[in-house]
């Protein structure tokens, strides 16, 4: 099985569903609502988890009854939490509203996230013990810095995911072996809109990269080898949210297991697509009979 580490953010989703997301200054009905264990770092655990892997989580809750709910839900899924501290802070929060075509729309309070600015004793032990680490940006940027030259120094394959989207430091990038940015966080990162020529340029910056496309699928893009694309299932989207996170956790999995690079991405898909299909972030994603199910149809 492939060892995982993920540092990174854990957040109670407060998910509004809506016909149509409101504009500015409007108020709209909305016909549900639901509170749904979320952040990227615990989606992507619980999406690697969920596939096969061996994962354990480095971050931080809340001591409060999300805080109690996000480690239960962790600890449910088969990620180890021994690493996942509780604080004296609100349990980070993201307010999400749905619309009727699967868009979304998200406001993240960072909460308990942002005290994980450092590694904790015992973190970079475990980080040395994976195959790979798997970093977002919703923490602090000196833990998502030190997460990667930890990794880096002990020889363990680090995946960036650089979400919310946001200026990468030098050093950050030093330390990252696989970038999986989306068409958006590609395009602020390289100020280019086409994927392709946004992959050229990152490859200037990391040796490998992967851009989601969506419903479109993915580019993979590897100095000294051609942009290899990789089509996604078509299905209907009950709401994308945290389909992205799916997809990564899906894929470092598949990586881990030696898989060619395009069957791991059309793997990585299947989750993907799986998980649209279904509503919210952690509750949506799927275990690894149904993605080898999916990914064989």
């Amino acid at each position: 099985m492939t060892d995982i580490v993920v540092l990174g953010s854990t957040n109670m989703d407060l998910v509004a569903y809506v016909e149509k997301a409101p504009q500015r200054g409007e108020t709209v009905t909305g016909r549900e609502f639901r509170t749904i264990p979320g952040g990227k770092g615990a989606n992507q655990a619980i999406a690697a988890a969920h596939a096969g892997g061996t994962v354990s989580m480095i971050g931080a809750v809340g001591n409060d009854s999300f805080g109690a709910r996000l480690r239960s839900t962790l600890e449910h899924s088969g990620v180890n939490t021994d690493h996942l501290r509780t604080v004296e802070f609100p349990s980070g929060t993201a307010h999400i509203v749905v619309d009727d075509e699967g868009g979304n729309a998200i406001v993240v309070v960072p909460g308990a996230n942002g005290t994980v600015d450092h590694l904790a004793p015992g973190d970079e032990g475990l980080i040395a013990s994976a195959d790979a680490l798997l970093l977002q940006l919703e923490i602090p940027l000196p833990a998502v810095v030190a997460g990667a030259r930890a990794a880096r120094s002990h020889g363990v394959r680090t995946i960036l995911t650089p979400a919310p989207a946001q200026p990468l430091p030098p050093e950050l990038l030093a330390a990252t072996d696989l970038l999986v940015p989306n068409e958006h966080e590609a395009t602020t990162l390289t100020g280019r809109t086409d994927p392709r020529e946004a992959a050229a340029a990152l490859l200037e910056l990391v040796p490998e990269v992967v851009i989601t496309l969506g419903a479109a699928g993915s580019l993979h893009a590897a100095r000294g080898t051609e942009p290899l694309t990789v089509t996604a299932p078509q299905v209907a989207a009950v709401d994308s949210t945290g389909a992205g996170d799916t997809f990564v956790g899906a894929l470092a999995v598949a990586l881990g297991e030696e898989r060619p690079v395009r069957e791991a991405l059309a793997w990585a898909a299947a989750a993907a697509a799986l998980s649209v299909q279904r509503p919210g972030a952690s509750a949506s994603m799927p275990y690894r009979s149904e993605i080898e199910k999916q990914y064989a149809s």
